[in-house]
């Protein structure tokens, strides 16, 4: 099976929460089989926070740290931040001049975002947010990727990638850019501990390497069927938070779990010890590979610089034959 080229990112927000892990597993079994380029896109990131970029660099590394914990390995993937590799923002320039503004206004994702940041107070009507989309555009052109994973809410961005790397192609008559297809993952909804969207912000999030201690007092939190107010109440597993987390993480036992809460034949704290148990296992490795990274001075940096350079010599390899194809 041919090899393909692989290009995906993540804004640096700071420590990812566990409803990330599936995406990172998703990319470890990428890595295995496909040159992959794996992307810290901190010029995305002041899209929408331009004014506030101290936490960028400190944020990175904690990125970083969870992606290398969750198995990326930087002997099969390039890990770099998109900003060092200066190719990115030369080929978004050069996207930027052939590309009518009509594409990237349409762009359903836009408007949207517009309102929902000036319903904050936020005024995020910038060239910058306007062109994000072509930035990315770029990001997965420079590597030439094949395929992108995303999500569905992604693929009229890859659409106008597509048709932004035909337009070049047209307009200078060549057959560079590849048209990059979608890996449409099945990535599980984690709710919050409050059966909301898990958010930071909200304060209802699982860290993807919460410590043993702190992991048991926040999935005690997690609510479960209002209806069942004693031991002997039968449950309604559906509507139950903790049997969420069970259905992905104890997939083996579900059965016997959903009977034994519809029968009220296991009490709620009994059902949470064992989703902590399984947790805690899924976690360890990844708590001991993060501390690995972590505890040794300079690593993380070497593994981006090394990332930074593989990048480099792809995408300038591409931008050599970008500026071919326009005569400079």
């Amino acid at each position: 099976m041919q090899r393909k080229t692989i290009l995906s990112g993540m804004r640096p927000t700071g420590r990812l929460h566990i409803g990330h892990l599936s995406v990172l597993e998703n990319w470890v079994k990428l890595q295995e089989e496909n040159d992959c380029y794996f992307m810290v896109a901190d010029w995305h990131a002041i899209t929408t926070a331009f004014e506030n970029t101290e936490q960028i660099a400190a944020n990175t590394r904690e990125l970083v740290l969870d992606w290398l914990a969750a198995g990326l390995d930087p002997e099969k993937a390039a890990i770099f931040v998109q900003s060092k590799v200066q190719q990115h923002a030369e080929l978004h320039l050069v996207f930027s001049m052939i590309t009518p503004i009509s594409w990237l206004e349409r762009v359903p994702t836009y408007k949207d975002q517009i309102q929902q940041f000036g319903d904050q107070g936020k005024d995020i009507n910038t060239y910058g947010f306007l062109g994000y989309p072509l930035l990315q555009a770029a990001d997965i052109l420079v590597y030439l990727a094949d395929a992108v994973p995303i999500g569905q809410d992604q693929l009229p961005h890859l659409e106008l990638t597509r048709e932004v790397g035909r337009r070049f192609n047209y307009l200078y008559q060549t057959q560079l850019f590849p048209e990059p297809q979608a890996i449409l993952g099945e990535v599980p909804l984690l709710p919050g501990l409050d059966g909301r969207k898990m958010s930071k912000s909200y304060g209802n999030d699982i860290s993807m390497v919460e410590e043993p201690e702190s992991l048991w007092q926040k999935i005690r939190q997690m609510v479960t069927d209002p209806a069942r107010v004693r031991r002997q109440d039968p449950g309604n597993p559906d509507v139950c938070v903790v049997y969420t987390y069970q259905k992905i993480y104890n997939p083996a036992a579900i059965v016997e779990i959903a009977e034994g809460c519809r029968t009220a034949g296991i009490g709620c704290i009994d059902c949470k010890k064992q989703l902590a148990e399984r947790l805690n296992e899924v976690m360890t490795p990844l708590r001991e590979r993060r501390r690995h990274y972590s505890e040794q001075a300079g690593l993380v940096e070497e593994v981006l610089a090394a990332g930074r350079d593989k990048a480099s010599r792809k995408a300038e390899a591409t931008m050599q034959r970008v500026r071919e194809a326009l005569k400079f």
